[in-house]
């Protein structure tokens, strides 16, 4: 019956982790996570955009379409500084993205 503090162990360690997930999970904010989103997504689609290996101007625009679709949601949710900023990535992604693809259907050479 040693053994019977180890096999037990495993368990109450799941369960202190479950509490700790579950208080975490508490303190979260879906505007935080919508935000975080945000900033990923338009980080993910600028490195779609610059030129090179990486360029990938489907997965771009679909970073843009996304952006646009996230932002009025979380208008009210964050403050207006933060809303402003965020749009103004969009709008220098679309610029961006409209260049990409004017470069893209030039002919070479």
């Amino acid at each position: 019956m040693a053994d019977e503090p180890e096999s037990t162990q495993p368990a109450a360690d799941e369960r202190e982790l479950l509490e700790q997930l579950e208080a975490e999970l508490r303190k979260l904010k879906v505007a935080d996570i919508l935000a975080q989103t945000v900033y990923t997504v338009s980080s993910l689609g600028w490195r779609r955009l610059a030129a090179g290996e990486d360029q990938d101007l489907d997965e771009a625009r679909l970073a843009i379409d996304a952006l646009r679709a996230l932002l009025p949601v979380l208008e009210t949710a964050l403050p207006a500084e933060a809303m402003r900023d965020f749009n103004q990535v969009v709008a220098n992604m679309q610029l961006a993205y409209a260049k990409a693809a004017a470069e893209a259907d030039k002919p070479v050479g």
